[in-house]
């Protein structure tokens, strides 16, 4: 997000009329506090320093005077559709403004055309593409030839991974950018700013305005949005405090979209605290899905997954557990079902982690895609008819419950493949047992074999 600096010798309401009347407004028009704020130079934004600071990656490539095509990544309130209109002006390039979201394949045709128009008279143009990543594949290939020869310079602009959402033609052809949401301290400069520009200081102590900062949630726009709201509701000489605060602006939902980024940032980042041991963090990320509206079935399915990927066999009785978090959810629904799906993350987190079976199941899947349609050892094949037995089926099997120990030693394997190993448990957790029987049984098939 960003603001604006006020000229040398004017107030703040001087200049926000000399705003209005540039813009064609009067004084008394409706006009909100972010687009009041908006800046006039790059010197001017906040909380994109790794972009626009000395050594940014921006600020180098206006120092050359050219300017490549660009993706611009991050979050809403970034400050993303602001930096691509002063780009323009600093590189004297004509701005022109299109969104993928109202905008079709005879609205882009339309641009370039005005592009190559503009072109012929000198003038280059940045095209600038709000939530590039809704157009299709066809209309992002579109873009290739004008950005190919030099037609339009495109900046594009999307909340979405790039890796994921555009072609990858396209992305070859321009540099990524990514975006930061706002931290406190930049949103502590916009609150400042826009007293400055308001002539008044927002009517909260100082509770409560750690608590604004943080119901932003990064949002440079919504900040002030939030900040304008605050000033509409406070009467005359009244302070909220933190309660009061969260009474009238109730609360901002988080920025969180069941099928984008956030969705799938959180849910790796809970799996990674479960694997990683870490019952705190595991409990925030799924305090934060919870939060954000996930559905509850979503996150109990996750964790079962999580009792099998990485546990397994180091504690068998993971599995049982999310399943039991999982019913009990089913049976109690929200908001008490939801703390059976904390516990199951609390063991699932504490529990000893084990990879085992998975990579055994991953080894045994490859091995059978790539082994063909070998048939089982006859020795281990039934034999219901004459015709089998003569072939034989089932001859030399061993009943292994009549062996020693309960263990004949005996081959299963497919003859042209031979004895494989695909399940090698740690010695950890229930693990340690099993790595015991199974270095057990091996020791039993090297004394049957050596007879």
């Amino acid at each position: 997000m960003v603001h604006e600096r006020r000229k040398v010798g004017t107030s703040p309401k001087q200049e926000g009329a000399s705003l209005f009347a540039a813009a064609g407004l009067s004084q008394d028009a409706p006009h909100p506090l972010p687009d009041r704020m908006r800046p006039r130079s790059l010197s001017q934004v906040v909380g994109q320093d790794h972009i626009l600071g000395p050594d940014g990656a921006l600020t180098r490539m206006l120092e050359t005077r050219t300017l490549g095509s660009l993706i611009f990544w991050g979050p809403p309130g970034t400050g993303k559709t602001t930096v691509a209109r002063l780009l323009a002006d600093a590189t004297e390039l004509h701005f022109e403004q299109i969104s993928a979201v109202f905008s079709g394949v005879a609205d882009l045709k339309k641009a370039f055309e005005a592009a190559r128009a503009r072109r012929e008279t000198g003038k280059g143009t940045l095209l600038f593409v709000d939530e590039v990543h809704r157009f299709n594949r066809a209309q992002q290939d579109s873009f290739l030839p004008v950005m190919e020869d030099g037609t339009v310079v495109l900046v594009g602009a999307t909340t979405e991974n790039p890796s994921f959402e555009l072609n990858a033609a396209l992305l070859s052809r321009a540099r990524v950018l990514v975006f930061h949401s706002l931290d406190s301290a930049a949103i502590e400069k916009l609150f400042v700013h826009a007293e400055e520009v308001e002539g008044r200081k927002l009517p909260l102590d100082a509770e409560a305005r750690a608590a604004l900062v943080r119901m932003a949630d990064g949002d440079g726009r919504a900040a002030l949005t939030l900040a304008e709201e605050v000033w509409r509701s406070a009467r005359g000489g009244e302070t909220f405090d933190a309660a009061q605060l969260q009474d009238i602006l109730q609360r901002r939902a988080p920025i969180y979209d069941k099928s984008a980024d956030g969705h799938y940032n959180l849910i790796s980042a809970l799996h990674k605290s479960v694997r990683g041991s870490d019952p705190d963090a595991a409990l925030y990320y799924l305090a934060r899905m919870l939060d954000a509206g996930e559905d509850p079935l979503y996150l109990a399915r996750r964790v079962v997954r999580m009792a099998v990927e990485d546990i397994g066999m180091a504690d068998p009785q993971a599995l049982v557990i999310c399943n039991a978090a999982k019913d009990a959810y089913d049976f109690l629904g929200s908001p008490e079902g939801e703390l059976a799906i904390a516990q199951a993350v609390i063991y699932v987190a504490t529990a000893p982690k084990s990879n085992a079976a998975y990579k055994a199941f991953g080894a045994a899947k490859r091995m059978a895609k790539e082994a063909g349609s070998l048939l089982p050892p006859k020795h281990i094949l039934n034999a219901p008819t004459k015709l089998m037995k003569s072939e034989g089926y089932g001859e030399g099997y061993d009943y292994d419950h009549d062996a020693p120990d309960a263990f004949s030693g005996q081959d299963y394997f497919p003859e042209k493949l031979g004895p494989q190993t695909f399940y090698d448990p740690p010695d950890r957790g229930f693990e340690r047992e099993i790595r015991k029987r199974l270095d057990y049984w091996a020791k039993l098939r090297r004394e049957r074999n050596a007879k």
